[in-house]
């Protein structure tokens, strides 16, 4: 676990880890996670029913798909906060890495399940 005073190198955390849609835990504060994570093609449509979940792209491009309203496009340096309760998509035609802040405990698939869940796994 990542200490409030220690400096985390993003990109030394990246070059730890290959596989596609597996969150990796870097930080924690206030009950909230920091994560990065490694995509690439379509992940499942999926919400988190209590929770705001804020997607950070750090290089890349991503693509969230939000059921009923307008989907949208991110580049590297640029943040959007998906609302609890909304149904999104996040999809990458080529890989893209992304931090992800979320409060702690947040399964990846939501509701939704299946093969991509991932558990919560500390670098």
């Amino acid at each position: 676990m990542a200490a409030p005073d220690v400096v985390v190198s993003t990109e030394d955390k990246l070059a730890l880890f290959t596989r596609h849609w597996s969150p990796k835990v870097i930080a924690e504060a206030n009950g909230w996670e920091v994560k990065l994570v490694k995509v690439a093609g379509e992940f499942v449509p999926h919400e988190h029913a209590d929770v705001d979940e804020i997607f950070v792209v750090l290089a890349g491009e991503l693509e969230i798909r939000l059921e009923g309203r307008p989907d949208v496009c991110l580049r590297a340096g640029e943040l959007f906060v998906v609302p609890r309760g909304v149904v999104h998509q996040p999809v990458a035609r080529a890989e893209c890495h992304l931090m992800l802040l979320e409060p702690g405990g947040v399964v990846n698939t939501g509701d939704s399940g299946g093969a991509l869940t991932a558990r919560d796994e500390w670098i």
